[in-house]
Protein backbone atom coordinates (compact mmCIF):
# COMPACT_ATOMS: atom_id res chain seq x y z
CA UNK A 1 0.00 0.00 0.00
CA UNK A 2 1.52 3.57 -0.55
CA UNK A 3 2.27 5.93 1.99
CA UNK A 4 -1.20 8.02 0.67
CA UNK A 5 -3.67 6.66 3.55
CA UNK A 6 -6.97 8.07 4.84
CA UNK A 7 -7.46 6.15 8.52
CA UNK A 8 -11.37 6.24 7.90
CA UNK A 9 -11.44 4.84 4.38
CA UNK A 10 -8.43 2.48 5.62
CA UNK A 11 -11.10 1.33 8.08
CA UNK A 12 -13.63 0.78 5.72
CA UNK A 13 -11.46 -1.38 3.54
CA UNK A 14 -10.28 -3.37 5.93
CA UNK A 15 -13.73 -3.82 7.48
CA UNK A 16 -14.87 -5.35 3.88
CA UNK A 17 -11.88 -7.61 3.20
CA UNK A 18 -13.10 -9.03 6.20
CA UNK A 19 -15.63 -10.64 4.47
CA UNK A 20 -15.87 -14.01 3.25
CA UNK A 21 -14.43 -14.10 -1.08
CA UNK A 22 -14.19 -10.46 -0.88
CA UNK A 23 -9.72 -9.51 -1.60
CA UNK A 24 -8.33 -6.21 -1.38
CA UNK A 25 -9.04 -4.94 -4.52
CA UNK A 26 -13.02 -5.77 -4.23
CA UNK A 27 -13.09 -4.15 -0.90
CA UNK A 28 -11.18 -0.77 -1.97
CA UNK A 29 -14.20 -0.70 -4.61
CA UNK A 30 -17.09 -1.40 -2.24
CA UNK A 31 -15.26 0.97 0.25
CA UNK A 32 -15.62 3.83 -2.65
CA UNK A 33 -18.81 2.76 -3.87
CA UNK A 34 -19.88 3.63 -0.16
CA UNK A 35 -18.55 6.28 -0.20
CA UNK A 36 -20.23 7.86 -3.72
CA UNK A 37 -23.48 7.28 -1.60
CA UNK A 38 -25.84 10.01 -0.12
CA UNK A 39 -26.01 10.26 3.39
CA UNK A 40 -29.50 8.84 3.26
CA UNK A 41 -28.40 5.64 1.30
CA UNK A 42 -25.82 4.95 3.71
CA UNK A 43 -28.20 4.99 6.45
CA UNK A 44 -30.26 2.59 4.89
CA UNK A 45 -27.67 0.23 3.85
CA UNK A 46 -26.26 0.48 7.63
CA UNK A 47 -29.95 0.20 9.15
CA UNK A 48 -30.46 -2.58 7.21
CA UNK A 49 -27.33 -4.75 8.26
CA UNK A 50 -28.00 -3.65 12.14
CA UNK A 51 -31.57 -4.82 11.42
CA UNK A 52 -30.62 -8.21 10.29
CA UNK A 53 -27.99 -8.75 12.93
CA UNK A 54 -30.39 -8.03 15.71
CA UNK A 55 -33.65 -9.32 13.85
CA UNK A 56 -32.35 -12.68 12.59
CA UNK A 57 -32.02 -16.25 14.88
CA UNK A 58 -32.12 -19.92 14.88
CA UNK A 59 -35.28 -21.06 14.38
CA UNK A 60 -35.64 -22.99 17.54
CA UNK A 61 -37.05 -26.09 15.85
CA UNK A 62 -34.37 -26.96 12.66
CA UNK A 63 -31.97 -24.40 13.58
CA UNK A 64 -32.18 -22.35 10.44
CA UNK A 65 -32.48 -18.81 9.66
CA UNK A 66 -35.84 -16.67 10.70
CA UNK A 67 -37.07 -13.34 12.17
CA UNK A 68 -39.73 -15.30 13.72
CA UNK A 69 -39.68 -17.64 16.54
CA UNK A 70 -40.26 -20.73 14.76
CA UNK A 71 -39.45 -20.60 10.93
CA UNK A 72 -42.02 -20.58 7.85
CA UNK A 73 -41.28 -24.21 7.14
CA UNK A 74 -41.39 -25.76 10.10
CA UNK A 75 -44.30 -24.24 11.16
CA UNK A 76 -46.17 -25.16 7.48
CA UNK A 77 -48.59 -27.79 8.00
CA UNK A 78 -48.66 -28.81 4.23
CA UNK A 79 -44.64 -30.07 4.71
CA UNK A 80 -44.19 -33.68 5.42
CA UNK A 81 -42.75 -33.00 8.97
CA UNK A 82 -41.77 -37.06 9.33
CA UNK A 83 -38.71 -36.29 6.84
CA UNK A 84 -35.79 -34.44 7.86
CA UNK A 85 -33.17 -33.12 5.07
CA UNK A 86 -29.71 -32.23 7.24
CA UNK A 87 -27.87 -29.47 5.65
CA UNK A 88 -24.57 -27.86 7.02
CA UNK A 89 -25.90 -23.78 6.35
CA UNK A 90 -28.89 -22.11 5.39
CA UNK A 91 -27.79 -21.45 2.22
CA UNK A 92 -28.35 -25.21 1.73
CA UNK A 93 -31.77 -24.49 2.21
CA UNK A 94 -32.33 -22.22 0.08
CA UNK A 95 -30.71 -24.18 -3.11
CA UNK A 96 -33.13 -27.08 -1.94
CA UNK A 97 -35.91 -25.27 -2.02
CA UNK A 98 -35.21 -23.95 -5.57
CA UNK A 99 -35.89 -27.56 -6.62
CA UNK A 100 -39.52 -27.45 -5.97
CA UNK A 101 -38.90 -30.96 -5.36
CA UNK A 102 -38.51 -31.49 -1.62
CA UNK A 103 -41.30 -31.00 0.68
CA UNK A 104 -40.19 -32.16 3.99
CA UNK A 105 -38.81 -30.03 6.93
CA UNK A 106 -34.88 -29.04 7.44
CA UNK A 107 -31.94 -29.51 10.43
CA UNK A 108 -29.23 -26.55 9.81
CA UNK A 109 -25.77 -28.21 11.56
CA UNK A 110 -24.43 -24.56 11.05
CA UNK A 111 -20.78 -26.52 9.93
CA UNK A 112 -19.10 -29.69 9.75
CA UNK A 113 -17.06 -31.71 12.05
CA UNK A 114 -13.64 -30.55 10.91
CA UNK A 115 -11.20 -31.59 13.83
CA UNK A 116 -7.95 -29.49 12.07
CA UNK A 117 -10.75 -26.29 12.09
CA UNK A 118 -11.39 -27.62 16.31
CA UNK A 119 -15.17 -27.83 15.32
CA UNK A 120 -16.35 -31.08 16.73
CA UNK A 121 -20.00 -32.04 17.33
CA UNK A 122 -20.21 -30.00 20.18
CA UNK A 123 -19.95 -26.76 18.24
CA UNK A 124 -23.08 -28.50 15.82
CA UNK A 125 -26.80 -28.28 16.38
CA UNK A 126 -26.93 -32.20 16.75
CA UNK A 127 -28.46 -31.77 19.99
CA UNK A 128 -31.27 -30.50 18.45
CA UNK A 129 -31.53 -32.69 16.12
CA UNK A 130 -31.45 -35.57 18.31
CA UNK A 131 -34.22 -34.58 20.27
CA UNK A 132 -36.49 -34.04 17.24
CA UNK A 133 -35.53 -37.13 16.37
CA UNK A 134 -36.66 -38.83 19.75
CA UNK A 135 -39.65 -37.28 19.92
CA UNK A 136 -40.95 -40.42 17.33
CA UNK A 137 -42.97 -38.59 14.77
CA UNK A 138 -39.76 -38.34 12.47
CA UNK A 139 -39.07 -41.53 9.91
CA UNK A 140 -36.52 -40.79 7.43
CA UNK A 141 -32.96 -38.17 7.99
CA UNK A 142 -31.74 -37.29 5.05
CA UNK A 143 -28.06 -36.66 4.88
CA UNK A 144 -27.32 -33.58 2.69
CA UNK A 145 -24.34 -32.67 3.59
CA UNK A 146 -21.41 -31.59 1.16
CA UNK A 147 -20.05 -34.38 -0.83
CA UNK A 148 -16.39 -33.47 1.14
CA UNK A 149 -14.33 -35.23 3.53
CA UNK A 150 -15.74 -32.89 6.58
CA UNK A 151 -18.99 -33.25 5.27
CA UNK A 152 -19.53 -37.32 4.92
CA UNK A 153 -17.29 -37.73 8.14
CA UNK A 154 -19.94 -35.82 9.29
CA UNK A 155 -23.12 -37.83 7.51
CA UNK A 156 -21.34 -40.75 8.81
CA UNK A 157 -20.92 -39.59 12.44
CA UNK A 158 -24.97 -38.72 12.67
CA UNK A 159 -26.04 -41.73 10.98
CA UNK A 160 -24.21 -44.05 13.61
CA UNK A 161 -26.46 -42.01 16.09
CA UNK A 162 -29.42 -41.96 14.60
CA UNK A 163 -29.81 -45.52 13.34
CA UNK A 164 -30.16 -46.92 16.98
CA UNK A 165 -33.50 -44.34 17.66
CA UNK A 166 -35.17 -46.45 14.96
CA UNK A 167 -35.19 -43.94 12.10
CA UNK A 168 -34.33 -44.40 8.42
CA UNK A 169 -30.88 -42.67 7.52
CA UNK A 170 -29.92 -42.03 3.57
CA UNK A 171 -27.97 -39.85 1.83
CA UNK A 172 -28.34 -37.70 -0.93
CA UNK A 173 -27.06 -39.29 -4.07
CA UNK A 174 -23.86 -37.53 -5.87
CA UNK A 175 -22.59 -37.56 -9.59
CA UNK A 176 -21.71 -36.57 -13.09
CA UNK A 177 -23.83 -33.29 -13.36
CA UNK A 178 -26.04 -33.03 -16.12
CA UNK A 179 -23.92 -32.10 -18.90
CA UNK A 180 -20.72 -33.54 -17.88
CA UNK A 181 -18.17 -35.81 -19.45
CA UNK A 182 -17.33 -39.18 -17.75
CA UNK A 183 -13.86 -39.35 -18.52
CA UNK A 184 -13.43 -35.73 -16.61
CA UNK A 185 -15.12 -37.11 -13.39
CA UNK A 186 -12.72 -38.04 -10.30
CA UNK A 187 -13.23 -42.02 -9.12
CA UNK A 188 -15.34 -41.05 -6.09
CA UNK A 189 -18.02 -39.35 -7.89
CA UNK A 190 -18.50 -41.98 -10.51
CA UNK A 191 -18.49 -44.66 -7.28
CA UNK A 192 -21.25 -41.92 -6.26
CA UNK A 193 -23.30 -42.07 -9.57
CA UNK A 194 -22.84 -46.04 -9.62
CA UNK A 195 -24.19 -46.15 -6.00
CA UNK A 196 -27.05 -43.75 -6.65
CA UNK A 197 -28.12 -45.23 -9.35
CA UNK A 198 -32.08 -46.02 -9.69
CA UNK A 199 -34.08 -48.27 -12.41
CA UNK A 200 -35.51 -46.65 -15.61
Amino acid sequence: MSGYQIAPLSRLIEQFERLPGIGYKSAERLAYHILSLSNEEVKKFSDAVLEAHEKIHTCKICCNLTDQEICPICSNEARNHSLICVVENPRDVIAMERTHEYNGTYHVLHGVISPLNGIGPDQLHIKELLGRVNKGSVQEVIMATNPTVEGEATAMYLSRLLKPLGVKVTRLAYGIPVGGDLEYADEVTLSRALEGRSEL
